[in-house]
């Protein structure tokens, strides 16, 4: 080709510039321990979410959407670099991923999409630590996020906790109740995400796409709300979650090792006191408020004329117990703990679907990577979701599965639940004929076959925590049949803390 022909062909042909210009934009909105008490995914008859209902209408929302891991740092861990906790020894509270060698390079979603052409920025908890975790020291690593903001949080404070101490601990983020009492909701960390965001939606540069993040605290404790949230729910004993009195009756005693003593109190504890209603009241009230802050991200979007280009994509990092399985809290293998909310709504989805094909966090990563264009990656763990997003019927090739410190790995296929822990005891339950996981089946021989589908589903590589592991860090050695709790043993024996 002449040098002429071949400039002109150049000077005509759309350049890697152009090509990002044309992508459509993303906002990735996070929600800290959400479960799936929202308006349209039914896990709480009251749940008043018009704004999370509103994008369910807009997209896909996966009725069937689980973590994979039931912690905050180890599920953003694994949903951020796109590999299992079983790969990357992630389960507790820390490590940070980017103090691990074989994380220290990997390219994080984010910086896989800012390398495409995207102009990157976030705010809030997007990450465990917050958006920047890990990257971007003295300039040795690319940011996590070209720009970021400090916000987030729980925000205003009261001088002392609501509710008084608590067991175990008597942690500080153990409160809950009104908060603050003038109605005044600007000082909440959640505001001022969500104004943030709002001003990067409009002012974002027009010759290119953006990928935006925005990580919301609440509904994790302290739940706080103002009274006007709390005066969306009755102030009566309705509200409160239908259980089973002996539901750990038919479980091993080995689901107890998986939060033998944490900061979140048992649900004997909350009745003792008085405060299970507040809870239950204090977290669907700052559902709600978080879905007002929603509802500003999505009415920003209209405004900057950007909505049709936009994709949305809203996730909780992983379920809360509000008293079911006699505890709150996370760090289960048991739907409450393990479903999340999962939309998807934009380019590239169908409006108005409900997928009830399992699904789990680890999906994002191939799932936005296929919607936006951008160049693929095989080491990413996950399923591309692409296919349910255009016909919500379309079967998944595998259940999802969640795992929380080694051996302790939970199944979710459509109709079943298979859970196995480290000592080699079982849970089954039928989510069909029992939604609420009431009855442990894994016990009957009519079951074995489909205990042993689920089975050949278990994780491989199962490594044990990573150097550097603490904070609801469970092991087990199945000579001495014991197991360590946070440094300390658990004998057969010993009482469960309550």
């Amino acid at each position: 080709m002449k040098p002429a022909l071949f400039l002109a062909l150049a000077l005509l042909s759309p350049g890697p510039a152009s090509q990002a210009a044309e992508r459509p934009n993303i906002l990735f909105i996070a929600i800290d321990d959400q479960n799936d008490w929202i308006g349209h995914l039914g896990g709480h008859p009251m749940a008043k979410t018009p704004h999370l209902d509103r994008l369910a209408a807009r997209g896909t929302s996966f009725l069937n959407a689980h973590c994979n891991s039931p912690l905050c740092n180890s599920s953003r861990a694994s949903l951020m670099f796109g590999l299992r906790p079983t790969t990357t020894g992630i389960y507790g509270l820390s490590p940070a991923p980017r103090q691990l060698p074989a994380l220290k390079d990997r390219v994080a979603l984010p910086q896989h999409f800012a390398n495409h052409g995207y102009r990157t920025a976030a705010t809030g908890k997007i990450y465990h630590a917050g958006t920047t975790a890990g990257g971007g020291k003295a300039g040795a690593l690319p940011p996590e996020f070209q720009v970021t903001a400090p916000y987030g949080g729980v925000g205003t404070r009261p001088p002392r906790k609501l509710i008084g101490p608590t067991p175990m601990g008597n942690n500080p983020l153990m409160d809950w109740g009104v908060w603050p009492l003038d109605n005044d909701d600007t000082g909440k960390g959640d505001y001022q995400v969500a104004s943030w965001t709002v001003e990067q939606i409009k002012s974002a540069p027009k010759d290119r796409p953006f990928f935006i993040a925005a990580g919301f605290f609440l509904p994790h404790v302290p739940c706080y709300a103002t009274q006007k949230w709390f005066d969306l729910y009755p102030d009566d004993d309705s509200i409160l979650p239908e259980i089973l009195a002996n539901d750990r009756d038919d479980t091993p005693r080995f689901s107890w090792y998986l939060h033998w003593e944490l900061p979140e109190p048992r649900l004997a504890w909350l009745k003792e006191k008085n405060q299970w209603r507040n809870l239950v009241r204090s977290y669907l009230a700052c559902t709600s408020f978080v879905d007002s802050q929603i509802g500003r991200l999505l009415d920003a979007l209209e405004e900057a004329g950007v909505a049709d280009n936009t994709i949305v994509v809203l996730w909780g990092d992983h379920g809360w117990h509000l008293g079911e399985k006699g505890i709150t809290g996370k760090n289960t293998l048991w739907d409450r703990g393990t479903k999340v909310p999962l939309i998807f709504a934009g380019p590239g989805v169908k409006a108005g679907q409900r997928c009830s094909q399992p699904a789990e966090l680890l999906d994002l990563y191939p799932t936005l990577v296929e919607l936006a264009g951008v160049a693929k990656r095989d080491d990413l763990e996950g399923l591309s979701l692409a296919p349910q997003l255009k016909d919500a019927a379309t079967r998944r090739e595998r259940p999802a599965i969640t795992s929380h410190n080694q051996g302790n790995h939970g199944i979710r296929s459509e109709r079943w639940r298979y859970i196995t822990y480290a000592d080699g005891s079982e849970e089954l339950y039928d989510l069909q004929a029992d939604p609420r996981e009431w009855t442990n089946l894994a016990g009957k021989a009519e079951h074995a076959a489909v205990i042993a589908e689920h089975r050949k589903w278990l994780p491989e590589p199962d490594r044990p925590p990573a150097p550097g592991s603490a904070s609801r860090i469970l092991t087990y050695d199945k000579e001495s049949d014991e197991a360590v709790w946070e440094g300390k043993p658990v004998k057969r024996g010993d009482a469960i803390p309550q």
